[in-house]
């Protein structure tokens, strides 16, 4: 993989740490397990939340290094995810036009399928970058 893809922004991984006290931006550098410890602690107790201000571009470096970039960009996902998530508005970006669907009827399945979403939207972006199936 080429070092020099910029495949996530640090703006907004800053943006989302505004969020972080429930793990946003941690979600979005793909860190799962310490966005569901954030998400269910507060950003450990917003201490955690604190020091990753200072984190934030290594965990950018870490994220551009391990995702593939291509036409579907990560940062549009997300931001599309984490604001219009309940009606499937980055299902309809990534070209996932019947759970779009789905998640528009139904509020993002229930809010079931957004959490899933929320663990594994990176690794969705990076197969459609490698053009992997859908």
């Amino acid at each position: 993989m080429n070092d020099t893809s910029n495949t996530h922004s640090k703006v907004i991984g800053y943006l989302l740490w505004i969020f972080g006290f429930i793990g946003a931006h941690r979600f979005y550098y793909g860190r799962q397990i310490t966005g569901v410890i954030w998400f269910f602690t507060l950003g450990l107790f917003f201490i955690g939340w604190i020091v990753d201000l200072f984190l934030i571009p290594g965990m950018d470096r870490d994220a551009d290094r391990r995702y593939q970039a291509g036409d579907t960009d990560y940062s549009v996902a997300w931001l599309l995810l984490t604001f219009l998530g309940l009606f499937g508005a980055h299902r309809f970006y990534m070209g996932k036009w019947i759970t779009g669907l789905l998640y528009l009827c139904t509020g993002g399945l229930f809010l079931i399928g957004l959490l899933y979403d929320f663990l594994t939207l990176n690794e969705q972006v990076d197969s459609l970058n490698r053009g992997d199936a859908h």
